[in-house]
């Protein structure tokens, strides 16, 4: 158990029709950030990734992710660095309760974004550093519903009490009054190190902390992650974005990254740029 003796989090069953999403301001200054290096320490765990499976990507960091990793450690001091735009907060629920049970010290270091479901993630830290010019984010869930105005109304009330979990979890950890965090998710706030100290969602601005850049982390890469911004920008759904850059890149499946076509489709990108200028 935490040291801290943190709340479980509520776990909620996933509505079918429900895609989670990294909020698109937080994707694009994410897609921005060179990706740091996996950490050498095995005792360190690294989540530079958007929170829940993300093929397309080549992986996502999911609760399986964190389950297989803390296995490996054991009950031994664990810290993890985070530089995530968040996504799926049921995943981000689930690895916060994986840590919440870890039963010896969790350290957080941010290393660059700590966002969405990344922040609910961060809370089960015993101790959570931040570094210079890092920040955190939180906000209401955010996802996408898909339906009539029924389900419009069923997934409404469900994200209310999806917003009453996250607020506990934000409660318990920083000590603010209630409507004080509800205040601070309402209007989707970002928070540098020491407004984060001061608002009790980290305990400390260490200067030390600076992330060095992956030798993996290609150019391509990084095209990848600032395109798939721009579409999130205009508000193109995670799943329709996922199926544009598949076409552009000449990938045969949007579930299967790895199998290419001969190049990337004339048509696809000319549809890709119309939706980047409309």
């Amino acid at each position: 158990m935490s040291l801290r003796k943190l709340p479980e989090a509520k776990a909620f069953q996933r509505p079918a029709n429900f895609q989670w999403d990294a909020p698109s301001d937080v994707l694009a200054r994410w897609a921005d950030t060179p990706q740091a290096a996996e950490a050498d320490d095995p005792n360190t765990i690294s989540i530079y990734d958007v929170i829940g499976e993300d093929l397309w990507y080549g992986g996502g960091f999911t609760a399986a992710r964190m389950a297989s990793a803390l296995r490996s450690i054991g009950p031994k001091d664990v810290t993890v660095k985070v530089n995530s735009p968040g996504g799926d907060m049921f995943e981000g629920i689930a690895i916060y309760n994986l840590l919440r049970d870890h039963p010896a010290k969790v350290t957080i270091e941010v290393m660059g974004w700590a966002a969405s479901a990344a922040s609910i993630i961060a809370m089960a830290g015993d101790e959570i550093r931040m570094g210079l010019g890092t920040f955190m984010m939180v906000h209401n869930a955010w996802g996408v519903v898909i339906g009539n105005r029924h389900d419009m109304t069923e997934g409404a009330a469900l994200f209310e009490q999806f917003d009453a979990a996250i607020a506990d979890i934000y409660e318990a950890r920083t000590g603010m009054a209630r409507a004080e965090i509800e205040k601070l998710m309402d209007a989707e706030t970002f928070m540098g190190p020491s407004e984060a100290v001061k608002n009790g969602f980290a305990d400390e601005v260490d200067n030390s902390l600076k992330a060095s850049a992956s030798t993996a982390d290609r150019p391509a890469a990084h095209a990848k992650r600032r395109m798939d911004a721009l579409l999130a920008k205009q508000g193109v759904p995670r799943t329709e974005r996922r199926k544009m850059l598949s076409e552009v890149s000449g990938t045969h499946d949007a579930a299967d990254p790895a199998t290419h076509d001969a190049g990337p489709s004339v048509a696809a990108l000319q549809r890709l740029i119309d939706t980047i200028q409309a």
